[in-house]
């Protein structure tokens, strides 16, 4: 599970990259398999949204070192956690960062 400091870190990108608020609600473990290896595996921080005009929930995660942070929003086709970190994989496989 993500440290209180981490998951803070995250919704307030969450809400800069958004530009709305974030409230935590959960964290979720996933682990994303492609072709066979694990492309990713953590826990995935799990938010509400308020004044967003489209999305009531954001997904988000960090990795790297330095630390990167990935946000997804709720939205056609990502309805849940494991479909936010298909969509965020494939962009990372897709821009040659995994």
């Amino acid at each position: 599970m993500a440290s209180k400091q981490s998951v803070e870190r995250l919704r307030l990108v969450a809400e800069h990259l958004h530009k709305c608020s974030a409230i935590h609600i959960s964290s979720q473990h996933v682990k994303e398999v492609f072709r066979g290896e694990t492309a990713w595996e953590g826990d995935v921080e799990i938010f509400s949204l308020t004044d967003h005009p489209q999305a009531k929930r954001c997904y988000g995660w960090s990795y790297g070192e330095p630390e990167q942070f990935i946000t997804i929003l709720e939205l056609p086709p990502v309805d849940s956690a494991e479909s936010a970190v298909k969509v965020g994989v494939a962009y990372q496989i897709k821009k040659g960062k995994l």
